[in-house]
């Protein structure tokens, strides 16, 4: 059975001073969680607020609790990757 995991992480930015470095992070980021987990992601909330981010990744499989686990490191690598996003708050989804 074919099941589509739906995650949403609204982001914290702080020390950002502009929409043009919040983009540069975000776009940055976005990249590196397309190559590490294949997954689709997008900037889908907060894109006029400099210091806020809401994003949205998507992933596909056959078992639930494979993509779980996929998406726990999705968010684990959002909190360590370096870029100084703080995970503000996630909410994971399945639909089948």
């Amino acid at each position: 059975m074919l099941h589509v995991a739906v995650l949403e992480v609204r982001l914290d930015l702080p020390g950002v001073r502009s929409l043009k470095e919040k983009r540069g992070i975000v776009k940055s980021l976005l990249e590196r969680l397309r190559h590490r987990f294949q997954v689709a992601v997008a900037e889908v909330a907060h894109q006029d607020h400099w210091q806020t981010a809401g994003l949205g990744v998507a992933a596909i499989g056959n078992d639930v609790a494979v993509l779980q686990g996929w998406m726990q490191k999705v968010v684990q690598f959002i909190e360590t990757d370096g870029s100084g996003v703080v995970v503000v708050d996630f909410r994971l989804e399945f639909l089948a």
